[in-house]
This record gives structure tokens, sequence and C-alpha cells, in this order.
């Protein structure tokens, strides 16, 4: 059902190497640029007719509007299961805990007498949520995208969510329900990557969708290759790819846990990764066991779980010591990172590579996706070694104001006319002269 990757016996190799030993699931972005190209610029000519048409051809079912009546989002919120909507309030009430202590406040710097440097964090002005249909209806992704943003301070957050044809071309009503829930009325019927384009170029009409300056949040790889071909027009999180997770564990883990939380990232998707790392042997062969049984009892078994964990994305991979395993896993850089080890807290705190981290035996990985206050958009493919999960930094802008008094630059005029010079950009060094009757004051 899993491959098992022996690493044991022999010093692991460093850097891309260890990397190219590690299980990953195939994801080629760039091969799927040339299948969305011709619908970025079928968005881009003829806006929303061709954002419906993409609906009806890939989706199924054709949007009586794009732009979804502000009454069926209400009536998605009257009609919603009490359980279902009492579970996302308190997971919007934890992610607000968590994302307003990331705001960010202004700062100034003196840097000399009369020279000053001021950082101020200013919110994008636009925003475009994507929140995925297909396999399964994510409410949560609506409340990782829109949270930050709010929080941030972002004045217009438009969503995108798939049709769907069992809902008469409406988003999934639990989708529509989140979005009324956290005050957002602007939402699309649009997925995929004639969504993103829809965002990029915007769409005209009393109903249109104005251009947004930045879209975050998951999909299949066609909104990431949209994502990738239009990035520089609008900003981007990332280029999000299959789930995954990976979970570091010693002899000390429950089997049961480990085999458990491996099955929660298969059932998204039959490209997700299950990954685990470990220096005992019997801890691997009673996960394996477990993973029979506990698949065996499972739901979406034949078309998600067992393509998954059978998949070359997923693996148990053996190493000869906890030191090892964390090796490992900062190569592998998973989005999702569990500790199941003795002192948990110690080793989660030695790892430098993970989009989340999950410390000891109750914090699964499901409590991130829901409600434990932490953003659950994360970095994949190994990403994590240079990026960071969504969050309200994600929708600021850092931008320096620059104030000096004619004394402070007449202070530093000489290292600026030198600089310049070394560059061999005199005309910076004239606009310094310009000022001082084009004549460098001698420095003090």
């Amino acid at each position: 059902m899993i491959s098992r990757i022996d690493l044991r016996g022999e010093a692991l190799p460093e850097g891309s190497a260890l990397r190219d030993l590690l299980p990953r699931a195939e994801f080629d972005v760039e091969a799927a640029l040339e299948k969305v190209r011709p619908i970025c610029e079928d968005v881009r000519h003829h806006g929303a007719a061709a954002v419906i048409d993409y609906g009806e051809r890939f989706d199924g079912v054709r949007p009586a509007s794009l732009r979804v009546p502000a009454e069926a989002i209400t009536r998605a919120l009257e009609e919603l299961d009490p359980a279902v909507r009492a579970a996302l309030e308190e997971s919007i009430r934890r992610a607000r805990l968590v994302h307003r202590e990331q705001r960010r406040t202004t700062h100034t710097t003196q840097v000399v007498p009369g020279g000053t440097v001021t950082e101020k964090w200013i919110p994008v002005e636009r925003v475009g949520l994507y929140v995925p249909g297909g396999r399964s209806v994510y409410p949560s992704s609506v409340v990782m995208n829109v949270v930050p943003a709010q929080e941030a301070g972002v004045e217009g957050v438009a969503i995108a969510s798939p049709p769907q044809k069992e809902f008469d071309g409406l988003p999934h009503p639990t989708i529509l329900a989140a979005c009324a829930l956290l005050g957002v009325d602007e939402v699309y019927a649009a997925g995929g990557a004639q969504a993103i384009a829809m965002f990029a170029y915007g769409t005209e009409g009393p109903e249109g969708c104005a251009p947004v300056n930045l879209v975050t949040g998951p999909g299949n790889i066609y909104v990431a290759a949209a994502k990738r071909l239009l990035k520089g027009r609008i900003g981007i999180d990332a280029e999000a790819g299959p789930t995954e997770i990976a979970i570091l564990a010693d002899s000390t883990a429950d089997p049961v846990h480990v085999a458990a939380d491996l099955i929660s990232q298969a059932e998204h998707d039959p490209m997700a990764a299950s990954v685990l790392v470990t220096d005992s042997a019997e801890l691997a062969a009673a996960t394996e066991a477990e993973l029979k049984t506990q698949v065996a009892a499972s739901k979406h078994v034949d078309d998600r779980i067992v393509p998954a964990l059978a998949g070359k994305q997923s693996a148990i991979v053996l190493v000869d010591s906890l030191d090892e395993g964390l090796k490992v896993v900062d190569a592998y850089g998973a989005e999702h990172l569990e500790i199941q080890t003795a002192d948990a807290a110690a080793v989660a705190d030695r790892v430098r590579n993970a989009g989340a981290i999950f410390v000891g035996p109750f914090a699964p990985v499901s409590l991130g996706d829901y409600c434990a206050g932490s953003n659950h958009v994360l970095p994949t493919g190994g990403c994590a070694c240079h990026s960071s999960g969504l969050s309200v930094q994600s929708f600021l802008r850092g931008v320096h104001i620059v104030d000096y008094t004619r004394d402070a630059l007449a202070e530093v005029a000489h290292h600026v006319v030198t600089l310049a010079e070394a560059e061999d950009l005199p005309a910076h060094g004239a606009a310094i002269k310009a000022r001082f009757g084009w004549k460098v004051p001698e420095s003090k």
C-alpha cells in the first residue's frame, strides 16, 4: 500500500542529492502553461462570456450569471446546518486571534539628525481569493484567505469558486455561507484558469469583476499554471501543488495516530503525499499494519486514498537516528510537518524547513486545517525552504518614506557622489550637486 525508502547504513548525501532520494508528486506546471494560455487570452478579450463558457465546458454547468446574487449568499447562510455554522464561527474566531497579532506597525528610524527613514505598511487595495471546488468543498479555505486579508485592512475582497451542477451553477452553498459569515458579498461562480484570468484582467458590465492586485488561494495544476502565466500583472501567493504531510516519528509515537494522519491527507487527492520519516523499524511495520486496517474503514478509498498512498509521492523513509530524520524532513520541506517524538517541542524547534509544524500527539494536521487558528494555505513541493504560508503580511507592502533636511543631505553628499561616479552614473551625482550650487559640500 505504501512503499519504503531505506536510508540507513550510510551517511546521508547533502543538498539536492538528498532531495532527489525523497518521494515527491509530479506536478509539471510548465506543461500546463500551454493549455491555460489560450483560456486566459480568451478571458482577456471576451470577458465574462468566456468565463461562463468555460464554466459550462469544464464544470458541466452554465451559470445564469457570473456574479453570485446577494440573495443566494443570504439564503445559503439561512439554510446552513447550525453545527456547521458554529464550527465555522469558531474557526473564524480563532483565525482572527492569530492573524490580528501579525499586524505590522509603522516605524521611523533616525539615521542622522534631520534624516529619517520610515517603513509604512500599506495593504493591497484589492484581492481575488480562489476557493477550490472539485472533489471536495472547502469553506475552510474561505476562512483562511479572507481573515488575513481583512486583518491586513484590504478594502476590496472578491472570491471565486467553481460553479456546481447540483446547485444550479452556483458555488457550493457552504462556501457561500462562509462568505456571508465573513461579510464578503462579492462572489463569482468561476473556477480554474478562467477565474484567475478574470481576476487579472477584469470583466465588463454592471456585475463585472474589477481587476485585482493580488490573487491567493490553492487550486489544481491549471490554477497554478494560470498564476505563473499572469504573475507580474497580478501578485500571487504561490503556485500551490498537491497537499503533503510528513511525519517525523520515533518509537514513542502511536502507530494508530500516525496512520490516521497519513490517511487524512491522502483523502484529498490521488496526488496527495503522505510521508513518514522514522528511526524505528517497529513503528514503520506497525504503521503499515494500521494503514491496512484504517484504509479499509475509510471513505474515498479507491479514487483517492489508495492511489495517494501507493503513489511515488508517498513512502515510509527509514533513517538511522532522529538527527538523520531532521536532515531528511528539512530536505523535504513539507507543507505540513508533524513531530511525534519524545520531547517533540525541542525537536520541532530544530526544524528549519516546513510550511507549518504540528507538535506532539494532540496537534494533528487536521486541527490546523480547521480550528488551530493557524493558516492552512501553505507552501508545497519543497517551497517551504524559501516561502511562508499565507498571513497578514501576504496582503501588506512595506514602503520606505525617506525624509532628509538640507543639512542631513549635505553631510552625506560626498559619499553619494563618490558611489555614483564609481558606478559610472554621473547624473546620479549631478542630482546631488544641483542642490548645492553644483559644488559638493565638504564632509564634516
